[in-house]
């Protein structure tokens, strides 16, 4: 993995790569303290992976399901793990000892013949939390297998994130909207619906201890939402140069990591203060130079001249033409940690602290569709689109400080 900046030496490194699955691998997590990997993939298969006397991973279970299987969860204490499937079940299995064995306990009919897109599991309370293709949020206790409540959608659910706490789910969906329903053992409460991002949301993380809510989406952008502040302060991270498919977040090293489709891994310092993007101003005429943009018929008739487009200052929100745009520069403090677009009057008065990098990026070498971390020893594993899972080192990067940046 090569870093973007290539004077630093703090850069994450390939442990392994998993091979010999033959069909799209859809979920893939980390046993935690163990050498040993489970995934679940569209050809039915759900397999144990385990670092053998070869240096190679290979499985010590193979188990098919009845349909492709979609969504994964494992709990390592009671190591309980639960599949999602295409038709929307989801089973839950004991895994053995010498993991060479999982055993069925129950099976789930969460979604109405739709796809499981995520699943997360409240073991405190006996909760399971599972998001569908049927616009369907479902929770179940798994004491019963009892269904105790659920909310439909305004569009595919495709992500999932739980505040353990206040028992508050976040729930993404295809039209880039975020629905937060408080649960209860009587069932689900709406709360507030999220919307901001323009694609679908693809990916969820909740960090508990600033109640943030973090949000990938298909859109290439990443956003930080307040919800504890409670004043819908909303920060947006633009590093990405494709979709964003999977977030982790390091509570011990306060980093938030992304993945995507442009193959870049992207480590956020989120324990820097950042601001929030400025509103975009609206005006029929450049606020810089005054000339007309291409609807205003009447000044363009004035001033004897063609219309302009407009477009709008990264720093300051103003709405201004090309040629007053014409420069740009980096704002990481804003979240834009590539050059973007800014008026002329902004490009001389940003300051040099305003271009401080608070991010740092790697080349994974691999179009990324799922990520997962092992906080116990800084593992990281990505899933790519070529079929390989990628077992990551990244206790450097997360312990680096950023100084470098693209």
């Amino acid at each position: 993995m090569e870093n973007s900046s290539p004077t630093s030496p703090c850069k994450p490194s390939l442990l392994h790569k998993l091979e010999g699955s033959t069909n799209e691998i859809n979920a893939a997590v980390i046993i935690p303290g163990e050498d040993g990997v489970i995934s679940v993939s569209a050809d039915r298969s759900v397999r144990v992976w385990q670092l053998r006397d070869s240096g190679q991973f290979w499985p010590s279970i193979c188990h098919y399901m009845g349909a492709a299987a979609t969504a994964l969860n494992y709990n390592h204490s009671n190591r309980k793990l639960f599949v999602g499937l295409e038709t929307g079940a989801i089973e839950e299995f004991i895994l053995s000892q010498d993991y060479n064995r999982m055993d069925s306990q129950r099976l789930y009919n969460s979604h109405q013949a739709a796809r499981v897109t995520h699943i997360v599991v409240d073991h405190i309370n006996h909760w399971l939390l599972s998001s569908g293709r049927d616009k369907y949020f479902h929770f179940h206790c798994i004491q019963t297998g009892k269904r105790l409540g659920g909310y439909m959608c305004s569009a595919w659910c495709t992500s999932l994130a739980y505040d353990k706490d206040a028992k508050y789910a976040f729930i993404g969906d295809y039209s880039g909207s975020i629905t937060v329903c408080k649960l209860e053992v009587t069932g689900v409460k709406f709360i507030t619906t999220l919307k901001g991002q323009a694609g679908s949301i693809r990916a969820l993380e909740w960090d508990g201890s600033k109640n943030w809510l973090y949000s990938g989406s298909f859109d290439n952008s990443i956003f930080v939402w307040d919800i504890g502040g409670r004043q819908g302060r909303v920060w947006e991270l633009h590093g990405h140069k494709g979709k964003v498919t999977s977030l982790v977040f390091s509570h011990i090293h306060t980093k938030l990591i992304s993945c995507g489709e442009d193959g870049k891994l992207i480590c956020w310092d989120m324990s820097k203060s950042r601001l929030e993007t400025p509103d975009w101003s609206e005006s029929d005429n450049c606020q810089l130079c005054n000339r007309p943009f291409f609807w205003n018929v009447k000044s363009m008739y004035e001033q004897k001249q063609v219309g302009l487009r407009q477009h709008h200052c990264r720093r300051c929100g103003k709405a201004i033409c090309d040629y007053c745009s014409s420069k740009r520069t980096v704002l990481p403090v804003r979240g834009h940690e590539y050059p973007v677009r800014v008026c002329e009057e902004c490009f001389i008065a940003v300051k040099p602290e305003e271009k401080v990098h608070l991010a740092t990026m790697y080349d994974t070498k691999q179009v990324v569709t799922w990520m997962d971390y092992d906080p116990t020893r800084d593992h990281l594993i990505t899933v790519g689109k070529d079929n390989l899972i990628k077992i990551w080192s990244i206790k450097e990067a997360l312990q680096n400080n950023v100084a470098n940046g693209p």
